[in-house]
């Protein structure tokens, strides 16, 4: 069966999720945007037709899928109406900027009886696929720590306003880097993050959200991960370090695995990696076929919200919290 999906929010994530479309073969119909010219051009040479109001063109055009590329204060609403109007969704991470929000979207979900997949693209990375089968395996016993460093000057020019204002945005760094982290560490580890103690920084030159952050926190399975962020200026740095009882695993998105069982690390083969936009919305469209949960479902995506809304306890509070135990009106 073929899917006509519509495209809401023409920024520049729309371009990867166009590119998606095209290399899958699957039908765009149309795009939405409040600014015009960005719709016009987004649609140009794709045979969608552009809209301004993503109801109108919904209304119009009935699409089986709609993919939401948009701020993180629209998720809900855009996501509760797409669902109420029987589209099935690929919702960009975070899901929500809270678990109350997170779960109104559920509940739209289910009573509609559609399909949402959120966008946690770190699932379909090469790199974090092959380290995980490697885990899986046991050939490096049990996980004993993780660690994920990730520093990206984050203050650019190019950045939206709308991503240093934390009622827009829910926060800064860990917000949108840092769910990327959690959500790696949970699906890696086939585990959930159940403490938290953070520590976070506020010296950006834009808006009111953090630029860095520590974060030490405890998975659901006893071991501990550590999280580090930066968006201060110096030298860029993408790697995940997995300590094993018999071995280790480092590695960073495009650049590499390498493996130790006690020496030196040696670099393992990987697969040549795919479009991971193109691989998670194959899952999206394989669990409409098959009538199931796609991978990264709603339920899974609200668990990540919550490690971040308890972060952002932990930081104001200084306390160490549980996650799920309701710290976050601190």
């Amino acid at each position: 069966m073929g899917y006509r999906v519509a495209i809401i929010g023409a920024g520049a994530v729309a371009q990867r999720h166009l590119e998606a479309l095209t290399k899958m073969g699957l039908q765009g119909v149309a795009i939405a945007d409040i600014d015009q010219d960005r719709a016009q051009q987004a649609a140009m040479g794709s045979g969608m037709n552009p809209y301004t109001d993503y109801r109108e063109m919904i209304g119009m055009e009935q699409p089986d899928i709609a993919v939401i590329t948009l701020p993180h204060f629209l998720h809900k609403e855009v996501a509760v109406w797409c669902a109420r109007h029987g589209c099935h969704m690929l919702l960009e991470k975070p899901m929500a900027l809270n678990r109350e929000e997170c779960d109104e979207i559920s509940q739209a979900v289910a009573e509609n009886q559609v399909k949402l997949m959120v966008g946690h693209t770190q699932h379909y990375l090469a790199e974090n696929r092959k380290a995980k089968e490697i885990l899986a395996a046991g050939e490096l016993g049990d996980p004993v720590m993780i660690q994920d460093t990730r520093h990206l000057y984050y203050y650019h020019r190019d950045r939206p306003d709308w991503f240093f204002e934390k009622k827009r945005a829910g926060g800064g760094i860990l917000m949108n880097l840092g769910a990327h982290s959690i959500d790696k560490i949970q699906w890696l580890t086939d585990s959930r993050i159940t403490k938290v103690k953070a520590s976070l920084s506020f010296h950006g030159d834009r808006g009111d959200v953090e630029g860095s952050g520590t974060v030490f926190m405890e998975t659901s399975k006893g071991f501990p991960a550590t999280l580090f962020q930066s968006g201060y200026p110096g030298a860029p740095k993408n790697e995940t370090e997995l300590i094993c009882t018999k071995g280790m695993l480092k590695w960073g998105a495009g650049e590499g695995l390498w493996l130790s069982r006690g020496g030196d690390y040696r670099q393992v083969p990987v697969d040549d990696q795919r479009d991971p936009f193109v691989l998670q919305l194959e899952e999206l469209v394989t669990s409409i076929q098959e009538d199931r949960e796609p991978e990264c479902s709603g339920e899974y995506a609200r668990t990540v919200v919550s490690v971040l809304e308890i972060i952002y306890c932990s930081h104001k509070t200084g306390r160490e919290l549980v996650v799920g135990r309701g710290e976050t009106s601190c």
